[in-house]
């Protein structure tokens, strides 16, 4: 049984929804006779399409309210929820599951290129790896 300051509470959920309601769908036909004017323009047409979406939303989140309270309801109640509930820890993917990754090929680097990072590297005072020790890490 719902108490009565819960019954307010509900009540005045219930108005709330109709004045929002209302009050786009009188802002989404303000809308349309601003487009119907003179002056109108299809920037008054789009705001008189999107105002009745905004009415539309507000019921559905009104339904929706009501939806997961009753739910809450019935959990409180010990009655076994109806959604899936989640494991707190990851789990791991298994072996095989995802593609392999192609290995990336070593391939013999420009000799301009592997100069002019020699350079650079003696420059900072520390040695850059050659060709050869990526091959023997890889």
């Amino acid at each position: 049984m719902v108490g009565v300051p819960a019954l307010f509470r509900r009540l005045g959920l219930i108005l709330l929804v109709i004045a929002a309601a209302t009050t786009c769908l009188l802002l989404g036909w303000w809308q349309w006779g601003r487009f119907d004017s003179n002056s109108g323009t299809a920037q008054n047409l789009g705001y008189a399409l999107q105002w009745p979406l905004f009415a539309g939303f507000v019921v559905y989140a009104f339904f929706r309210f009501l939806r997961l309270e009753r739910q809450a309801r019935v959990e409180e109640d010990g009655e076994p929820r109806p959604v899936a509930t989640r494991t707190a820890a990851p789990t791991e993917l298994p072996a095989g599951l995802l593609p392999e990754r192609p290995a990336a090929r070593v391939e013999e680097a420009d000799r301009v290129v592997t100069e002019y990072n020699r350079q650079l590297a003696a420059l900072h005072g520390r040695r850059l790896p050659s060709a050869d020790d990526a091959r023997r890490a890889g």
